[in-house]
């Protein structure tokens, strides 16, 4: 590790562990990252133009946006061209020695470059090769490209926004390449315990629209659960509203009195016991299905006071709340910032940067950001010289 490169001891319960990372953009880097931030030395295998997210998000140099420094520290990035005799000989040697490749290409796309499983684990055959796909690879969808917009789409969760008659639209989050992402590290870590127990590598798909349709469906099966349905698919008190931000004087507060115990609480506190008998609230059937007169009360009470003012009362209450915090604000959050979770690091290229520590805890084996994001190829000569040299034919005459 180079001296610009080295931040902290620790490495995290997954030292030791090699991941060859021929991921790009969002799905496969963020699973990756964890992986490092878990200790793992991770190789970013990227061609001679770089990861697609290189240029996306806000930048200060070229190749070094602000999305690419979120899901690529940790990692040492090589440089090869596989469509090359070189580069795939390279990557050839990296396999023979790694424990994990991940990839996020199109199967056929990966087997036309001579990289699918069965050449890789006949070269490594510990190796737990994992690919994160749009679609599993048995149905009839394998082969069509997948985004994070298509798969919202896909899986439900676009019409869940849609579902009181409002215009479909997405989530302004890469929701589905992020739970993916989770998804994918959680499947090479239980490949590796198995290898640990039982010595065999193995294949592992993570789907994406299987993955999103199982996130979205689990609280939302409804009746479809039993046969036949005796009710649609849904989660009512959801799909029929209730819970919303309610207005202060000031702002905004999102507060969620849940219990028989809050709600009277609650009332009495504004002085309005007669809602807590209206609503008959220590029947919880009957809060649910009030709901939405319920959270309609509150919402007619909080402008009497100012956001600060409600977060004394709801504290003061065990009820829990929280303002609304904008993006902007989030750094300066009370609780993020006790716990230190925006760390301002220093990066070769890119000056003092702010970025998100690893939200685990470990005792025995802590996480660090150990590595900064790397640029395009700064650890190729670094990486190629630890590959095992070939025997020189002339010192076995």
């Amino acid at each position: 590790m180079s001296e610009a490169d080295k931040r902290a001891a620790p490495a995290g319960p997954l030292d030791g562990i090699r991941v060859l990372d021929l991921t790009a953009v969002v799905l496969g880097p963020l699973a990756t990252q964890v992986l490092g931030d878990f200790g793992a030395d991770v190789i970013k295998v990227e061609g001679p133009e770089g990861d697609l997210m290189r240029a996306n998000g806000v930048s200060q140099h070229a190749g070094m946006s602000s999305i690419y420094l979120a899901l690529n520290r940790n990692k040492r990035s090589v440089v090869l061209d596989l469509k090359t005799a070189e580069g795939a000989a390279a990557l050839r040697g990296l396999i023979a020695g790694a424990d994990v490749l991940v990839h996020n290409m199109r199967v056929a796309a990966i087997e036309r470059l001579g990289f699918g499983y069965a050449e890789v684990a006949r070269i490594n055959p510990r190796i737990v090769y994992c690919m994160a796909t749009g679609f599993g690879q048995d149905g009839p969808h394998r082969d069509k490209p997948a985004f994070d917009d298509i798969i919202q789409a896909g899986c439900g969760l676009v019409a869940l926004g849609s579902a009181g008659g409002e215009r479909p639209q997405y989530v302004p989050s890469l929701l589905a390449d992020k739970t993916t992402g989770l998804a994918l590290a959680n499947a090479v870590l239980a490949a590796l315990l198995y290898r640990e127990r039982h010595g065999v590598g193995q294949m592992v798909e993570v789907p994406m629209l299987e993955t999103m349709t199982a996130f979205v469906m689990t609280e939302h099966l409804g009746g479809l659960t039993f046969d036949p349905p005796p009710a649609g698919a849904g989660y009512a008190r959801l799909l029929q509203g209730g819970r919303r931000p309610a207005p202060t004087r000031d702002g905004w507060i999102c507060a969620l009195p849940y219990t028989e115990r809050h709600w009277q609480a609650f009332f009495r506190a504004v002085g309005r016991d007669d809602l807590a008998e209206r609503y008959d609230v220590a029947d919880r059937a009957q809060r649910n299905a009030n709901i939405r007169a319920l959270y309609g009360h509150l919402a007619e009470l909080t402008p009497a006071r100012t956001t600060v003012e409600w977060m004394q009362l709801f504290e003061s209450l065990d009820i829990p709340a929280t303002p609304i915090y904008g993006l902007d604000a989030l750094v300066e959050h009370p609780h993020l910032r006790a716990v230190g979770l925006f760390q301002q690091t220093q990066h070769p290229t890119e000056g003092t940067v702010r970025e998100l520590r690893p939200a685990a805890r470990f005792s025995a084996t802590p996480l660090s950001l150990r590595r900064h994001a790397p640029a395009l190829g700064e650890h190729t000569e670094e990486v190629l010289r630890e590959l095992p040299r070939a025997p020189d034919p002339r010192q076995s005459r």
